[in-house]
């Protein structure tokens, strides 16, 4: 082939690469580019263009799939902007999936002396392995919504927002305490429910499946209990101040680890209830529980904004003044 054929071969290639309907403009702008790249290369060496000449120049002007990727517009089905929060969304996801599957794996092997192998072997195909629909799911959400943001722009303009975290809704808050305190009472016989709907008539199988085995009665049940009790005082000291302060704040992370260390302990201890079928729902709840309070203060701790003073003792920069 001689440099001419060389350099047909080379737009041929690339334009071949395009859409259609760019095709044959592109392949007339990139002939015309590097036949005059090849001809000044002649005449700067003073010879002839050769194919060795033209070969130099086309391996030195890029992959022909870098060159039409040069002609297309990017595609970005995920904004620069949207890296980290997909990265870390995608973390956080795996981490609790995988926590709780293999929680759920476990405690009954690790309670009974059981195979542990075997449960770990079942975890890893049918909850790591199929754990990647989480960040599947992550990418298609992330896709649309850069596709919506790109059809309709002014939908991102800033607006701006509170920046004080603390205060709190106290008509929401005051409804959570009441709920607390009801479900409280709730969880110290939860077959108290069904005689308050059937009038004492309910059948013996729904019974035992609310009703607490002697171990879990004897062992974290008090002490959940408790610490749920503990929550109300907390969240009502909130609400008549109208926001978290720093005590309260360290109150409740305080409660929140002691409570996953308490759910945590009920959940490998062994049965909460008489029943299975409720059994395992109970504590695959609690464990679910003890996963998003821990991601809970995590989140909080890493999403906290406290500008540090400047060294001439002012904020963002700017010296205080001295008046």
């Amino acid at each position: 082939m001689n440099a001419h054929e060389l350099i047909e071969s080379y737009v041929a290639d690339v334009a071949a690469r395009l859409p259609r309907r760019q095709r044959n403009d592109v392949a007339f702008e990139l002939r015309s580019l590097l036949n005059e790249e090849l001809q000044g290369r002649a005449a700067d060496s003073g010879r002839e263009a050769d194919p060795a000449m033209a070969l130099e120049i086309l391996q030195s002007f890029g992959r022909p799939a870098d060159v039409a990727a040069r002609y297309q517009p990017t595609l970005t089905i995920i904004d620069p902007v949207d890296g980290r929060p997909f990265l870390r969304l995608s973390t956080i996801g795996l981490v609790v999936i995988w926590s709780v599957g293999l929680l759920a794996y476990l405690w009954q092997p690790v309670a009974s002396g059981g195979n542990i192998i075997g449960a770990l072997s079942q975890w890893w195909g049918r909850v790591v392995v199929q754990s990647l629909w989480w960040p599947g799911v992550l990418v298609t959400s992330y896709g649309l919504a850069t596709a919506a943001r790109r059809r309709r722009p002014q939908a991102e303009v800033w607006t701006a927002k509170s920046v004080d975290r603390d205060q709190v809704n106290r008509g929401a808050l005051s409804l959570g305490v009441v709920g607390i305190v009801c479900g409280s009472f709730a969880l110290v016989r939860p077959s108290a429910i069904l005689d308050i709907f059937w009038g004492g008539r309910a059948a013996q199988v729904a019974t035992d499946a609310l009703t607490y085995t002697e171990a879990f009665r004897h062992g974290a049940a008090p002490w959940m209990l408790a610490l749920l009790f503990l929550n109300a005082p907390l969240l009502a000291a909130v609400v008549v101040k109208g926001r978290w302060s720093r005590t309260l704040r360290r109150l409740e992370t305080l409660h929140g680890l002691v409570t996953s260390a308490v759910l945590t302990w009920g959940v490998l201890a062994g049965p909460v209830f008489m029943a299975p079928s409720s059994d395992r729902p109970m504590r695959f709840a609690m464990a679910v529980t003890v996963v998003w309070l821990l991601g809970d203060m995590v989140v909080r701790r890493f999403r906290g904004v406290r500008p540090a003073p400047s060294v001439a003792g002012g904020y963002g920069g700017t010296a205080a003044s001295d008046g």
